[in-house]
């Protein structure tokens, strides 16, 4: 198998998974590498996700190390194999890692909850609304560099139109609904876009009312993505420099809950419905 100098974002899950399941067996990287037969090296360079594992490898590592659960075995099984080139990877010479890593992790998601205070779900965006979300970046992007960011940003959405659409259930405040971006004229129509995703099979809309007060999470774009098993879940947040994901246990429950109490906190479906026309038919 050959090495990898720049891991993908799935090389270097499956990394720390396979590094997980040793350490759950109280094995040493020296240990380890004696029962499955290669260098201590070698075994460092799979749990950094620079060198390609086998699924029979990654079978065989999860005998070595005695895991009793085959749902997650199949799962890191799947993770197998050389980088697979996805249309994000077009983009990876434009645009930071994380953008194609964010893309490729949502293209294989079981599914997607994301919660947001101030902005739009970015798979929910229209092309103008979108367009004036990433001129706000801090420093400011050249003309191409924003292009760049809009393409990749509505190519992610196909994820919800496709044959199979990936279940996708959105949060969002109300300040992100009342936010100007691109003028009265771009949020109508962006709103109005809105309340036709909301009628989709695969889609749910949820809107947190200012009269609800306080709220866990306040402040905090969160998506939570789902992956094949709840092992193997991880959050993407939004930070002023990019992409951050998250997969350690503690923080992957930490942010689920919070979630969770979003979702509770927000109005229903329908009610969030009928709220998004109360706002359309004010402007």
């Amino acid at each position: 198998m050959a090495t990898t100098n720049i891991p993908t974002l799935k090389q270097r899950r499956l990394g720390v998974e396979l590094r997980k399941l040793r350490e759950r067996a109280g094995l040493s990287s020296t240990a380890a590498a004696a029962r499955i037969g290669v260098q201590q090296a070698r075994v460092s360079m799979m749990e950094a996700g620079r060198y390609a594992v086998s699924a029979d490898r990654v079978r065989a590592m999860a005998r070595s190390y005695a895991c009793s659960d085959p749902q997650l075995v199949d799962a890191l099984a799947a993770m197998t194999g050389g980088r697979t080139r996805g249309w994000w990877d077009e983009y990876r010479e434009y645009l930071p890692a994380t953008f194609a890593d964010l893309a490729e992790l949502e293209h294989q998601a079981r599914g997607v909850r994301v919660a947001l205070v101030i902005h739009i779900p970015g798979l929910l965006q229209t092309v103008d609304y979108a367009r004036a979300v990433i001129r706000e970046a801090a420093p400011p992007l050249r003309a191409f560099e924003v292009e760049h960011r809009l393409t990749h940003r509505m190519k992610r959405q196909e994820i919800l139109y496709r044959d199979s659409p990936v279940p996708y259930t959105a949060i969002i405040h109300e300040a992100a609904l009342r936010m100007g971006f691109g003028g009265a004229e771009v949020v109508r129509a962006q709103l109005e876009h809105l309340l036709e995703m909301s009628e989709m099979d695969n889609v749910t809309i949820q809107v947190i009312p200012f009269s609800s007060g306080t709220f866990p999470g306040s402040g905090q774009s969160i998506d939570y993505v789902l992956g094949p098993v709840p092992q193997l879940d991880t959050t993407q947040l939004d930070l002023a420099w990019g992409c951050q994901f998250v997969d350690a246990e503690a923080e992957l429950a930490r942010y689920k809950a919070v979630v969770d109490r979003m979702e509770a906190t927000a109005l229903k479906p329908d009610e969030s419905r009928d709220f998004i026309h109360g706002i359309v038919r004010s402007m």
